[in-house]
């Protein structure tokens, strides 16, 4: 069993470098835009972009979770060729449509007409990140994380340098971002060509895919709704607060992403894994103690941001700080938006239950609830405590998905998870914020000194709570 966690970690960490990578140079790109585009021409590209990833879910309606599902049972190459052609085909057809109907949606978004043409450069982007998620979900499945890995850092290094030129060398403005997009998304595709010539036949099984799709549709209106969650408290917080909170929000809430780089690393590695697993006669076992593991490390990670990211950002580098001193108000909703990741990672550790017995439609469902928690919590919190509000509407959505993708779990595919340690391991979370509260009463650099020393005690507890306390099965 350890020999499976191992592999586990080692591949939740190979796949993590791609999507550090990815979310970092997404994060350092932040002050480059600010700095080579009006504010006007920003908030076109933020506005796009929220289409485009809402598209994406339209576009790839969860065939790449299809794949990796029914792989497992189905040995031959039309299991790959079956949803690779379905996605081909159906995104031909949405990027014509969305191509002919580009100004009257660049007018529903809000952009104006004369930048219609941005939304064209959408759907050549779309279309090709979709005949991507095949050939990368093979390469997911069958273990070859070091050629996912070098793909995707391709993709990225193209998208990163493409945006770089077109901004500060040619000066392309919005149209160079976009452009470099579409050669980022291009870089995949032909570095995939090899691996989608692997099992592509002409054989197109109309069983399967009725199959996989009824798998794969409850991930449109649940991916849909994890958007929502994402982004709805944007548009709430400036009727609420006003733009000028918006962008402390924002600003702020970016921070929180090294926090999704964690929860992203293992979410990559899990899926497949817990798939393959799950024909093992202990599989469950193994579950629950991979969940221990991962609750151990995610809450060291959780404490280790909270605690330090408030010094590290007030802290010059290269004469500037990691974000400006104007935006600094809003850093009381770093804690809550890293503690909602946080319940997010719980969340995917559950999804063993809708995955293995094809429930799928249930994650529409939790989703929805988490969308519904989010707009509840900010109409409720912001109007009376602002920003924090909105933060702790983030957290909320994501604890309350948790939790209910946890009591779906526990009724449809019971796991014994390892309740006493787990326990043990809240409690000491509990106590280190407590200390944490205390130490922002002292001197800066005493508080530093505090926060470092629980940083460190911290690991050591969770190995006394892993390694000497006993389980229900112990007696």
């Amino acid at each position: 069993m350890i020999d499976k966690v191992k592999r586990l970690g080692k591949e939740t960490l190979i796949y993590g470098t791609s999507t550090i990578v990815a979310r970092l140079f997404n994060f350092f790109l932040v002050p480059v835009y600010t700095y080579y585009l009006a504010s006007a021409d920003y908030g076109v590209i933020a506005t796009v972009f929220a289409f485009m990833a809402l598209f994406n879910i339209i576009y790839q309606y969860g065939m790449d979770q299809a794949y990796l599902r029914f792989a497992q049972e189905h040995k031959d190459k039309t299991v790959f060729s079956t949803p690779f052609t379905a996605v081909l085909l159906s995104s031909a057809a949405l990027s014509a449509l969305i191509y002919l109907a580009s100004p009257y949606i660049a007018l529903a978004l809000g952009i104006g007409a004369q930048n219609a043409y941005l939304i064209k450069y959408c759907c050549f982007i779309l279309a090709l990140d979709a005949l991507n998620i095949i050939p990368f979900a093979k390469l997911r499945f069958e273990h070859r994380a070091w050629r996912f890995v070098g793909i995707r850092t391709a993709s990225i290094l193209v998208n990163v340098a493409g945006n770089l030129l077109a901004l500060a060398h040619f000066g392309a403005g919005v149209d160079g971002i976009f452009m470099a997009g579409i050669w980022a998304s291009l870089t995949s595709l032909v570095l995939l060509l090899p691996v989608i010539k692997e099992d592509f036949t002409f054989r197109f099984d109309k069983k399967l895919f009725k199959a996989m799709f009824a798998f794969s549709w409850p991930f449109i209106p649940a991916g849909a709704a994890s958007i929502m969650v994402n982004v709805i408290d944007k548009p709430l917080l400036s009727h609420l607060a006003g733009l000028s909170e918006v962008g402390i929000y924002q600003a702020n809430f970016k921070i929180g992403v090294f926090m999704m780089l964690a929860v992203s690393m293992f979410d990559q590695a899990w899926r497949p894994f817990f798939i393959q697993a799950s024909s093992k006669p202990d599989c469950k076992t193994l579950f629950a103690e991979i969940f221990t593991y991962f609750a151990a490390a995610a809450s060291w990670l959780f404490l280790g941001l909270a605690f330090l990211i408030p010094t590290i950002i007030k802290t010059k580098f290269l004469g500037f700080n990691l974000i400006h001193s104007n935006y600094w108000s809003g850093m009381n909703i770093i804690p809550l938006v890293l503690a909602g990741y946080l319940f997010y990672g719980f969340y995917i550790n559950f999804m063993v239950a809708p995955v293995l017995t094809k429930k799928t439609r249930s994650l529409m469902y939790i989703t929805l609830i988490g969308a519904a928690a989010s707009i509840v919590t900010n109409i409720i919190l912001v109007p009376h405590i602002g920003i924090v509000g909105a933060g702790w509407a983030i957290f909320s959505s994501y604890a309350v998905m948790a939790l209910c993708l946890f009591i779906f779990l526990q009724r449809n595919y019971p796991i014994a998870y390892q309740y006493r340690k787990l326990s043990l391991m809240a409690a000491a979370v509990l106590l280190m914020l407590l200390a944490n509260m205390f130490a922002a009463q002292m001197s800066d650099a005493n508080a530093l000194i505090l926060r470092i020393i629980l940083l460190a005690l911290y690991p050591a507890a969770m190995f006394l709570i892993i390694k000497k306390v006993r389980t229900a099965k112990d007696f």
